[in-house]
């Protein structure tokens, strides 16, 4: 089945995303299920995603979905911005919605977090020497 795109690449959020993704160790980006994705040997990071609320799809076309450790986990669950996302909540996975004004500081953060758990040891070695 072939996903429609569902993301602009001039939108100014993607573009502050895929700055800080792709400056990661061995990042790379992707178009998977008509999203960003951005992944190293696994996907570390979705740009937008979507859960189902009382039957109906919800879309957040302007999140940063990403794997963070349990704890933090549960803590970015407890604001509003936050949800988890259809297929890949049960495995951990949060959704962040993001604005221009967003903390990109803490977008950083959540990026390497979620690179941290999913890339590989020379990948991550390479990102602890900088």
């Amino acid at each position: 089945m072939v996903h429609p795109r569902m993301f602009e690449d001039d939108d100014p959020v993607l573009l502050r995303v895929r700055e800080l993704a792709l400056d990661l160790p061995d990042a790379a980006e992707k178009v998977s299920h008509g999203r960003p994705a951005f992944f190293t040997t696994k996907v570390f990071a979705y740009y937008g995603g979507s859960l189902k609320v009382d039957g109906e799809w919800e879309q957040h076309p302007h999140s940063l979905v990403v794997l963070p450790d349990e704890e933090e986990a549960r803590a970015l669950l407890e604001e509003e911005r936050c949800y988890r996302p259809a297929y890949l909540g049960p495995s951990g996975w949060v959704g962040v919605d993001l604005a221009e004004e967003a903390d990109w500081l803490e977008v950083a953060e959540l990026l390497e977090v979620s690179f941290r758990r999913t890339a590989g040891k020379r990948a991550v070695a390479r990102l602890d020497e900088r």
